[in-house]
């Protein structure tokens, strides 16, 4: 599993849901290093969210990997409504209670007009559940989003998703987590290492 690369909108910080904004000249630098690594990993699939950024992050490592890339609209990030495009700080000035009560609970009272994070997490899970099976015991690049990930980790690993901000703060962009799924169960293998300290060929006994 892996952030897409950065994003025009990376440097200010804002939230970037449904919009559909494209790398930076850094991110398709980023983009070339998951290719690197991606060449060398034995990769049975290459899946990515429909999003420009996921989908510009995907592409070189699928190409490396000899691999066709796959799309799947359940990959894409949660959506944050109102706000869409802001920085917590203009957030905060244009709806402060709800950005308030979104900081102490980001799930139970998400942005105003956005997605239920529980609902993203079940639309994923269930996207991610059709890849393994159909790629039982191979190993799978996805690219896709931040929140979307962090919320589905703490799904899979008993964390409350209200907790998803501070436990999981931060996710590099083409960081490498690795999930083993394997008789039902979900096991996390490592999490957020940068692309260039990844080994290829991870020992997943």
């Amino acid at each position: 599993m892996v952030r897409h690369g950065e994003t025009v909108w990376h440097a200010e910080n804002r939230y970037t849901g449904a919009s559909d904004i494209a790398l930076t000249g850094r991110g398709h630098e980023q983009a070339k290093r998951l290719a690197a690594w991606a060449a060398t990993a034995g990769l049975a699939a290459c899946w990515s969210s429909p999003l420009t950024r996921a989908v510009t992050t995907l592409e070189p490592a699928a190409a490396a990997a000899g691999l066709e890339p796959r799309h799947d609209r359940r990959l894409r990030e949660v959506e944050f409504g109102d706000g869409e495009g802001l920085t917590g700080a203009e957030m905060r000035e244009r709806f402060p209670d709800r950005y308030a009560a979104f900081e102490r609970d980001p799930v139970g009272s998400h942005l105003p007009g956005g997605e239920d994070p529980v609902e993203a997490v079940e639309r994923a899970t269930a996207c991610l559940d059709e890849i393994a099976s159909e790629f039982d015991g191979g190993r799978v690049l996805v690219v896709w989003h931040s929140t979307l990930m962090r919320v589905v980790l703490c799904d899979w690993l008993g964390i409350p998703l209200s907790e998803y901000r501070r436990t999981l703060p931060l996710v590099r962009n083409v960081g490498l987590t690795e999930v083993r799924v394997a008789g039902g169960r979900r096991s996390l293998l490592q999490y957020n290492t940068p692309i260039d300290m990844a080994a290829p060929e991870e020992d997943r006994r």
